[in-house]
């Protein structure tokens, strides 16, 4: 599925541009910005600190004089541009960033029409306006949530299981993946990654320094980016278990057991890296495994072979059992 495609709206004279870097990383959670525009009168001072933004955040500014004492003028023109921008038929969504109660009527229009619509706005924000959206987030805890994520620093190695997965999960839906649209899934999860942070240049580079693990390659005009082979260590792993399985003379091996002996084996396993949610999917597509149900909580991996043998073997016994007595009902008719 494609992402949704949001028009962001932001009221100037209702809120600080301070917030700005917290908005628009919010907004990747959701989809595409396909319009970013912010309202006010660039003529007036208080406007100043919006004035750096919009160039450093590729925002389009929207002048509004103030005609009349004591009224907001933004207002008429981010719901008729709202308008406009709905008529279109160019986004899936709006989000209205404002701390003003005169947008509720907006919201809901919007909402009436199919949008989806992601509200923002600081505390004082009437709950007209917060339940007139589908969604509001309040301004001061998305800034509190950014300072505690510049604090943080993501680890390489966090990046590193994140690339394995992304890349993982297209594989498994056929699709290779580009080294561009790594990027664009990187950011939506990490939204302040950068690999200048680990000291490169650009993503390739960040790649390239993980040749163990991943490699570049060149399709057409397209850098993609893939695991490198770790079939050897998946038939090792899948070849411990089998051996586990038949060590078991027939009983079969806990499920839960099992899990235990390949993390004290290979401590570095980690199921996501082969595509599987969940060690149980895993061991499922292990050819001549399988799992029984011994009760709503146990399972126990078997080998198909040797239950198929078991099987026949009880057949055999029903036809053998059935012979004889079949054999002694003639002899005593006799």
């Amino acid at each position: 599925m494609e992402d949704k495609r949001y028009a962001v709206l932001i009221d100037s004279d209702n809120v600080s541009a301070k917030y700005i870097t917290a908005i628009l990383d919010e907004m990747t959670k959701y989809g595409i910005i396909t319009y970013k525009r912010v309202y006010g009168d660039w003529t007036n001072q208080q406007a100043s600190k919006w004035r750096e933004e919009l160039l450093a955040n590729s925002i389009t500014p929207i002048q509004q004089f103030c005609n009349t004492v004591g009224k907001n003028a933004t207002d008429s023109a981010l719901i008729i541009d709202a308008m406009d921008i709905l008529y279109t038929g160019r986004v899936e969504g709006f989000c209205l960033v404002s701390s003003d109660g005169d947008f509720t009527k907006l919201a809901s229009r919007l909402r009436e029409s199919g949008m989806e619509v992601i509200g923002m706005g600081e505390t004082k924000t009437p709950k007209s306006f917060k339940a007139a959206c589908s969604v509001f987030t309040n301004l001061e805890i998305l800034l509190e949530q950014e300072a505690d994520r510049a604090k943080e620093n993501i680890s390489q190695k966090t990046i590193q299981e994140a690339i394995v997965e992304i890349i993982t999960e297209n594989e498994n839906n056929g699709k290779k993946t580009g080294l561009g649209e790594l990027g664009n899934s990187l950011l939506k999860k990490y939204s302040d990654f950068d690999v200048r942070t680990y000291g490169y240049s650009s993503l390739s580079k960040f790649i390239e320094e993980m040749e163990d693990t991943f490699r570049l390659y060149k399709k057409e005009t397209t850098i993609l980016v893939g695991l490198r082979d770790d079939s050897l260590k998946r038939e090792q792993l899948e070849a411990y278990i089998l051996e586990c399985v038949r060590q078991s003379h027939g009983e079969g091996v806990d499920l839960a057991a099992m899990g235990q002996k390949i993390h004290k084996k290979y401590p570095d396993f980690k199921v996501k890296e082969y595509g599987y949610s969940t060690f149980q999917k895993f061991v499922s597509h292990i050819p001549g495994l399988e799992l029984i149900n011994e009760n709503e909580t146990v399972k126990r991996l078997v080998e198909k072979e040797m239950e198929s043998s078991k099987g026949l073997l009880e057949q055999s016994k029903k036809i053998s059992v059935s012979k004889k007595k079949k054999g002694k009902g003639t002899k005593g008719e006799k």
